[in-house]
């Protein structure tokens, strides 16, 4: 595949003529005939330019990989991380996951919907934030905490930290993350996403885990505790052959029917079947 050889809708060009290169770089990643499983660092790229997927960019999409636009809209419409509708400069996430909440998750949220008077998915009128609450954002040792632009920017976050932050970003102003890289536009979080590095200053960081990442490390040396008998440099024994003519089941779903067909012990078929027969 090359730029001259693919022909775009006039809903597609103007988006072409800035991301062709780029797309095409990210398709070359992948085996030939599998250009399709570039699809999701393609939707991230729209967003670099867009900072959410249009319908011209699921067009984009769909055309640079030859597949219709209900196969793109389908992927965008299942990852949240695809914004279908403009999107702030800065999305703000709050985990309210149980362990985030019960640490206080909830009231960081509710006192950011008061302070911005947006809802969930929701933009202030700047342009400026977008907030969201999260499921979960992979860090619960520090519950409760916020992203921005899916960086970690508040561990165990306050209501008032959270609102400090924002009313910094609204201003224009980089507040200092918790911890990790420096905070940057949700555009610009997009070239990261789709596989190109950013040469941004402060854009990578690095650094040993925090005291509570290691919190479970620390207790286990403090009270002498150890898995027994562990080797590190034992071999892995690999599963024994099917037997000819039998494969063996590969995923549990498999294995839960093979068994459900498997004779009990009595004779009598496992499964659902087991006691429901009609008795003569």
């Amino acid at each position: 595949m090359s730029e001259s050889t693919i022909e775009f809708s006039p809903a597609a060009a103007p988006l072409a003529e800035k991301l062709l290169p780029q797309a095409l770089e990210i398709i070359a990643r992948y085996p030939e005939g599998r250009g399709r499983s570039a699809l999701l660092p393609l939707l991230h790229l729209v967003q670099t330019v867009e900072g959410h997927v249009s319908p011209d960019g699921v067009a984009f999409c769909a055309e640079v990989l030859g597949i219709n636009k209900a196969q793109v809209g389908a992927v965008a419409t299942f990852y949240t991380m695809y914004k279908r509708r403009p999107t702030g400069e800065y999305l703000v996430s709050v985990c309210t996951n149980t362990l985030c909440n019960m640490m206080g998750g909830q009231e960081v949220y509710d006192r950011l919907t008061e302070h911005l008077e947006v809802g969930h998915d929701q933009t202030t009128t700047d342009g400026r934030i977008t907030l969201e609450h999260a499921e979960c954002l992979a860090a619960c040792d520090y519950a409760p905490v916020v992203t921005v632009n899916y960086d970690f920017a508040i561990d165990e976050a306050t209501p008032d930290a959270a609102i400090e932050m924002v009313e910094r970003l609204r201003k224009g102003e980089l507040p200092t993350p918790s911890r990790g890289a420096r905070i940057c536009s949700l555009k610009e979080m997009q070239v990261q996403l789709a596989g190109f590095s950013d040469e941004r200053e402060g854009a990578v960081a690095d650094g040993p885990a925090g005291a509570p990442t290691l919190r479970g490390v620390t207790l286990a040396q403090q009270h002498g505790v150890a898995v027994p008998n562990f080797n590190l440099d034992a071999p892995i024994n690999k599963s024994k052959p099917a037997r000819e003519g039998k494969a063996t089941p590969q995923n549990p779903a498999e294995r839960a029917g093979a068994a459900a067909n498997k004779p009990a012990s009595d004779a009598k078929p496992a499964g659902d079947s087991v006691g429901n027969e009609v008795k003569k």
